[in-house]
């Protein structure tokens, strides 16, 4: 690492204010002053000093994975001018953001973090990560139905892709998803002549809602955020 790199990372100043630093000989490295901007550094290694104190760079904060139940008329936002949120029910100081979105009448599994890179690659369209759903409709819904949900329906001029679905009564089916179309499935059940009563999404990738109630929330284990990281 560069000097005026670790300079910056340790909170000593601007990689700009580094180099002035360096050149005014205020920076040495095991006890010798260093004045080449070009000096590379290993920060398990090497003792970096400026004006004599010694320098070191803070642990990174570790990230913070949450798994939340979301109940019904909460807005998968963090800010949403008259309406409650999904972070006003996680009781932390941290900010995180939710990875995706329930609409406001859905309820089931959300996740929340504040690791950019994870809350990007989960939320792209390209990243092939399942989301389980049980849905609820208003009326019985018949097996061509489910099979044409399974095949794919035509949205806004395109064809989903298809999808996993399974009967589990009369009204109630389970159907797993590789794609996040806005409403997708309340538009799926429309589309064949029924409607939904109740969407609750129970998987997103290998994390499960379990039997975490409603409202209520979660740290990811280890094992849940580094399979989502693969």
């Amino acid at each position: 690492m560069r000097l005026q790199k670790f300079l910056a990372h340790a909170g000593v100043c601007s990689r700009r204010r580094g180099e002035v630093y360096i050149l005014e000989g205020r920076v040495s490295v095991n006890h010798k002053v260093v004045i080449s901007l070009g000096t590379k550094i290993d920060p398990e290694i090497d003792l970096v000093e400026v004006d004599k104190k010694p320098i070191v760079l803070a642990s990174e904060k570790a990230k913070i994975y949450i798994a939340l139940n979301k109940p019904a008329g909460v807005v998968s936002s963090c800010s949403h001018p008259g309406e409650k949120v999904v972070v006003d029910l996680i009781d932390i100081k941290d900010r995180v953001y939710p990875i995706g979105r329930l609409d406001k009448d859905s309820v089931g599994l959300l996740l929340l973090t504040d690791d950019g890179n994870l809350h990007n690659r989960l939320s792209h369209p390209s990243f092939d990560h399942e989301k389980e759903y049980v849905v609820e409709t208003t009326a019985p819904i018949n097996d061509e139905a489910l099979a044409q949900m399974a095949a794919g329906i035509v949205l806004d001029g395109k064809i989903t892709r298809k999808a996993r679905v399974r009967r589990l009564s009369d009204n109630r089916f389970n159907i797993v998803l590789k794609q996040g179309i806005n409403r997708q499935i309340r538009r799926m059940v429309t589309a064949v002549g029924n409607r939904v009563k109740l969407l609750k999404r129970v998987r997103m990738g290998s994390v499960r809602l379990g039997n975490l109630g409603t409202g209520k929330w979660r740290y990811l284990t280890d094992t849940e955020v580094r399979a989502l990281k693969e």
